[in-house]
């Protein structure tokens, strides 16, 4: 339903459930993209609708280095449980990783979830590649989830590190970047990393973590460089104002 305020038109929006503390530091991202995003395109004092589930990430990590994948699940449907009787039209999961149950979440809440994979392969599509590398935690890398809907659903082709290289990469992210810590030596690693994926044949790299875009911006690699982080947000604003 359209509506006026001050004289100028506006048009209704969807409520966005954000699932996020994983960690707050790329929650506050979303945040900031998404309400960023509506006022770019509605103008005015417009900011988002969304309602904000934030967990203890101490439980959630401890949960993943315990393989304790069931009980992880369980959690983050009674989180979007909880959001769908607050109001939420849709869920948005701020992390990759947790991504891992998705389908168990939308299928238990009866909460739609917006899949971060489809957010990032219609990006990647849009610019006509073919073959990128991914970078996030090993849970995300060997995780499978992403690479099934790019690959089946995008006819895109994932290119991981070697293990020493998933090594580095997941340790950066939970030693450093989940605590807010930028060193230039990590960055420098990542990039190093990032290019022996082009080698390969990598097109394009995803930055399938949501803190990796803390380190690591467009300008450091000579591909391009997929933000999920932004993808996603973007997305959910396309999902808030579709009619």
């Amino acid at each position: 339903m359209d509506f006026i305020i001050f004289g100028m038109k506006g048009t209704s929006m969807k409520t966005i459930g954000l699932l996020g503390g994983m960690t707050w530091e790329s929650t506050l991202e979303y945040y900031r993209i998404i309400n960023e995003e509506v006022k770019a395109r509605l103008g005015g004092f417009h900011s988002a609708k969304c309602l904000l589930y934030s967990v203890d990430f101490a439980q959630i990590e401890r949960l993943q280095r315990l393989d304790a994948w069931a009980e992880l699940t369980g959690l983050m449907v009674d989180a979007a449980s909880t959001l769908k009787q607050a109001g939420a039209d849709f869920l948005v999961i701020c992390t990759n990783t947790l991504h891992r149950t998705a389908a168990a979440i939308e299928e238990q809440s009866g909460l739609p979830v917006l899949h971060i994979a489809r957010a990032t392969g219609d990006a990647i599509v849009r610019q006509g590649l073919r073959k990128v590398g991914l970078l996030g935690t090993k849970y995300t890398m060997q995780g499978g989830f992403l690479q099934g809907i790019l690959a089946d659903e995008y006819g895109v082709e994932v290119l991981l590190p070697t293990e020493t290289e998933m090594e580095t990469v997941h340790r950066v992210i939970f030693d450093e970047l989940c605590h807010g810590v930028i060193r230039t030596e990590s960055k420098a690693k990542y990039v190093r990393i990032i290019g022996e994926l082009a080698g390969r044949g990598a097109q394009g790299v995803i930055l399938g973590c949501t803190e990796i875009p803390l380190l690591i911006k467009p300008e450091d690699v000579g591909i391009p460089v997929f933000n999920t982080t932004y993808l996603h947000a973007a997305a959910a604003v396309d999902a808030a104002l579709a009619d």
